[in-house]
């Protein structure tokens, strides 16, 4: 049970407190009786509400506590003695609180929770009575700057309440960022504040903002959670490279069965190509694929092995690690299950093993892991496949599915990898070590990692942040965060999903967040290949129109891009290459009027244009589509099919290769689009984007959702 004691501050003693940092709040008296409730409203201009206020009493207007529109001595006088006379014993002390009657036809919530995962976080959104029904929130951890904030305010669903509305001026933005600002200074100077509760926050006709009711709630459980728990050291750069450039691996189990890790992961290191010097080990000193195993470690040559692939049970491993170390090895990646997804009595062999690792000076990955991959030495230690092509994409993830997804996708879309390891059960190296060790290596451009079971939020995006800010990092999180410290008074406590609170804290922090595996494959793939843009200006160029108007949804959708209006002196320029029924307008539809080179030529008076920051091009492929049409059917290769298949199929290589060299050249992202990169990946289309190494996506709308990945990093990382 719990020893933690929290108070709830009365709702006068909490806009004291906001006020302090910025929350616009009403001039208000608080009172004791009906006669200087009277009082009071005669020294306020126009209607009053009353309240009944007390700090055990949370939400008035559920309970009926709240008076609106009263004017007149005698109105004040009657729904004082009301309100005094629906006061119950618990509520303790009680008060009247007398304040002018503010209306608007927009509200607004914000508030502070401190949570256990994620620290002091301030949250702002759609308000009023519906604002947990709503749920258009978002959340940022504390403290604020001013970007972070209008960030915030930027990322709400309900922007047209922003603007002028029903003869409405637009909200005072800079009173807004002011307010959110301060309640995160207030969430780090006021450790002992669990939650603030500013709901409804109104904007009056001219803009201006005023909180009507606030609630506070402290506690000394704040204090004493402020801190993150310790963390373990992370492995230091050689061991890691034991890990990811071992000179030689050896397998312990190897095994004759094609059925058996031992068999499997040595398979796929030969077959792979692995550089190094190959070892497995067996108790019968058996033969398998050709390499002569041992029966001991301790027969390898010295300084021959940095890394030991562990495929033995979880019974031999600590007297392995002895051998190993006096062997040299300074990495050890462990396959064996039994650990501490065993129950208790796994938890603490694993628990041992850790301690046994670091006396020896042994890396240890995993246990319970499904291999690493290094593609620079052409690595592939796995028990599972595949092995993807060379790439500049890094994989660290909780789950060895998720890695074997990546490979997948790298290897049928031809975005290669640099390195991949499953943590497993992540006993001794965590994912975020991993993504450290990335962030400083030649061979990575972006990381992904895939996470579940957070335990320290603050500490873990913290570390994180830290590896966006040198290369991009794209995440994706599997499951709930461990439950935070929700406080059950407030509204901004409902509305804290933990969910909620680490894509806020993704955003803070300028981590690339993702929703699904093909998501996050594609930001990355996009983050490895392409520029980042220098703005959010965007052009289609299309050979159809409705494959336009689709991407120009997306664009509209994915608010932080704009579909560039053409400048005149690019609408001449394309003009002159086009017939008139283009569409003189973004997306720039080529309506069937292309030539030869019409295609290369339009797609580059857009990159070299100066306002122009990023290209979406769509159609790639028909062409090739028709030849494969031709090919297959019985006609071909007469009747002059042979030449118009090789030059449909050339066409389209050509179209692919200039996008690719614009891009390099103007150093603008230009994102290919078909829906045969799926239905037909063969077409010679798809088929070049591949062979320049970037990314083909499969429609318009998937490319525009990258590509505002691209532009959020960029904006991010490139802002004061």
């Amino acid at each position: 049970m719990s020893s933690h004691r929290s108070t709830t501050l009365s709702e006068a003693a909490s806009k004291e407190l906001v006020a302090r940092y910025g929350v616009p709040v009403a001039n208000e008296y608080e009172v004791a009786d009906v006669e200087a409730a009277v009082d009071a409203a005669a020294r306020l201009d126009g209607p009053v509400v009353v309240k009944l206020c007390g700090a055990a009493i949370a939400h008035k207007t559920e309970r009926g506590l709240v008076r609106l529109r009263l004017d007149g001595a005698e109105a004040v006088a009657r729904a004082a003695a009301e309100l005094l006379g629906a006061a119950r014993p618990e509520d303790g002390e009680v008060s009247l609180l007398v304040a002018p009657m503010v209306a608007g036809n927009r509200e607004f919530i914000a508030g502070l929770l401190r949570d256990r995962q994620f620290g002091p976080t301030v949250m702002f959104g759609v308000g009023g009575v519906l604002a947990e029904a709503v749920a258009d929130v978002v959340f940022r951890p504390a403290p604020l700057d001013e970007a972070t904030a209008e960030g915030m305010v930027a990322d709400l669903r309900a922007q047209s309440l922003f603007g002028a509305t029903r003869g409405d001026a637009p909200v005072d933005r800079d009173a807004l960022v002011a307010m959110l600002v301060g309640l995160g200074r207030l969430g780090v100077e006021h450790p002992d504040v669990m939650s603030v509760d500013i709901n409804p926050l109104i904007v009056g006709p001219d803009g201006s903002l005023v909180a009507v009711d606030a609630l506070v709630e402290i506690s000394d459980v704040g204090r004493a959670s402020s801190e993150s728990p310790p963390r373990r050291h992370r492995p230091t750069d050689e061991q890691f490279r034991a890990l990811f450039e071992p000179r030689g691996v050896v397998v312990t189990g190897a095994s004759t069965h094609p059925g058996k890790f031992g068999f499997v992961s040595m398979h796929n290191m030969l077959a792979a190509g692995y550089r190094g010097a190959v070892y497995g080990t067996n108790l019968s000193g058996e033969e398998v694929l050709g390499v002569q195993t041992l029966t001991d470690i301790e027969q390898i040559p010295d300084g021959e092995v940095d890394l030991v692939f562990v495929c033995t049970p979880a019974s031999a491993n600590p007297d392995l690690l002895r051998t190993c170390a006096a062997k040299g090895i300074k990495a050890a990646f462990l396959t064996s299950a039994g650990y501490g997804e065993a129950g208790e009595e796994g938890r603490g062999a694993e628990m041992e093993l850790v301690a046994l690792a670091d006396e020896l000076g042994i890396l240890l990955a995993g246990p319970n892991g499904q291999g690493v991959v290094s593609s620079p030495v052409s690595l592939c230690a796995q028990i599972v496949a595949p092995s993807p092509p060379n790439g500049a994409i890094s994989v660290a993830s909780q789950s060895g599915n998720f890695v074997s997804s990546f490979l997948n996708l790298s290897r049928a879309s031809g975005v290669g990898i640099a390195r991949a390891v499953s943590a497993g059960n992540a006993a001794a190296v965590s994912v975020a070590d991993y993504l450290e060790y990335f962030a400083g290596d030649d061979a990575t451009a972006v990381s992904f990692a895939y996470l579940e079971g957070i335990t320290d939020g603050a500490g873990l995006l913290a570390r994180l942040s830290e590896v966006a800010r040198i290369k991009p990092l794209v995440v994706l999180k599997g499951g709930a965060t461990e439950s935070g410290a929700q406080a059950a008074a407030s509204h901004t406590g409902a509305l804290a999903a933990d969910d909620r609170l680490f894509d806020g804290a993704c955003r803070s922090g300028g981590i690339t967040r993702a929703w699904s595996i093909e998501e996050a494959f594609e930001a990355a793939a996009t983050f490895a290949t392409q520029p980042l843009p220098s703005g959010p200006n965007v052009v289609v160029l299309t050979t159809a129109g409705g494959w336009g108007v689709v991407t120009a949804d997306a664009i509209a959708r994915e608010r932080e891009l704009s579909l560039l209006d053409l400048p005149t002196d690019l609408l001449e320029q394309v003009d002159a290459l086009l017939p008139p029924r283009w569409s003189r307008n973004n997306p720039v539809d080529c309506a069937g009027g292309e030539t030869r080179d019409t295609i290369p030529a339009v797609m580059e008076m857009i990159a070299a244009h100066r306002d122009v920051d990023a290209v979406v091009y769509l159609g790639l492929g028909i062409q090739s589509n028709q030849a494969r049409m031709m090919r297959e059917g019985r006609y071909y290769p007469d009747h002059g099919l042979e030449r118009i298949v090789d030059y449909h199929e050339r066409q389209d290589t050509r179209f692919a290769q200039a996008a690719a060299e614009l891009s390099e050249r103007y150093a603008k992202p230009i994102l290919v689009a078909t829906e045969l990169a799926l239905a037909d990946p063969d077409n010679a289309g798809p088929a070049a984007v591949r062979a320049t190494g970037r990314y083909c996506y499969p429609s318009g709308e998937r490319a525009v959702r990258a590509l505002g990945h691209l532009y959020r990093y960029a904006r991010h990382h490139r802002s004061p």
